[in-house]
């Protein structure tokens, strides 16, 4: 790579750096739920019920999706709380136990077969509302880093931004660890449909190579090995808009 092409991906990367800080310091409770066998329609019911006394309480509404494909968890939600001590001061948790009764909260639990919860920093909520308004399939991938590499793997996921933005494609919203499931990282990328998220196939090939080029990467078919260096676990899943 000429130093003329370092510097630019240097800047680049530099760019999205910055860009990053700004954009992960708004906090979220991430949840992943299994249903019971039978339940997902009723537990989605009964959730979209709780949303509705939670945001009339004085909460966010929670962002969420549901599987298609991929990882064993049935619903992914997002709970908007912008920080600990907003979420947790006293006169707002107040108002949000009040507004689920025990026993709605006792019908969730008897739905669920498996739970996990992270709580993690990400975009600010408009954004991510903005995308998941006009979104129809999500793509999630969930990663825990080897020892030492988180930053590298942090780097890795903007280097792809980078590639995407390049080629005009979707970026992903990077989220990362604050506390709870092991998970390091975790991205959501935003699509239309399954149409939108395949469309990379019909970039011609010099494109993609000169997009892989200028986000730092050898060349397209090298960027998957290059994310392998750095984790010890990786998951995908394929999600859809719950109605």
């Amino acid at each position: 790579m000429t130093t003329k092409r370092l510097l630019t991906v240097a800047l680049l990367l530099a760019s999205l750096s910055t860009f990053a800080a700004a954009q992960q310091s708004y906090l979220y409770k991430v949840t992943l739920v299994q249903a019971a066998p039978g339940k997902l329609l009723e537990l989605i019911d009964l959730y979209k019920t709780r949303a509705a006394a939670t945001t009339a309480a004085g909460d966010e509404s929670p962002l969420w999706m549901r599987h298609s494909q991929g990882d064993q968890w049935d619903l992914m939600i997002l709970t908007p709380m912008g920080s600990y001590s907003e979420y947790f001061a006293p006169a707002r948790a107040q108002r949000r136990q009040k507004a689920v009764s025990a026993e709605l909260a006792g019908k969730i639990a008897n739905d669920i077969a498996w739970q996990e919860d992270l709580f993690a920093f990400g975009p600010h909520v408009a954004d991510l509302r903005k995308a998941f308004a006009s979104g129809g399939l999500f793509h999630v991938e969930m990663f825990e880093a080897l020892p030492g590499m988180f930053a590298d793997l942090y780097k890795e996921r903007e280097m792809e931004n980078a590639y995407s933005r390049a080629l005009h494609e979707p970026e992903n919203f990077i989220f990362v660890r604050d506390s709870g499931a092991a998970w390091d990282i975790f991205t959501i990328g935003v699509y239309r449909d399954i149409k939108h998220y395949a469309s990379n196939a019909d970039v011609p090939a010099q494109d993609q190579e000169a997009a892989a080029k200028l986000a730092g990467f050898d060349s397209p078919s090298q960027i998957g090995p290059y994310l392998r260096r750095f984790i010890r676990m990786h998951r995908d899943t394929l999600a859809v808009a719950v109605k």
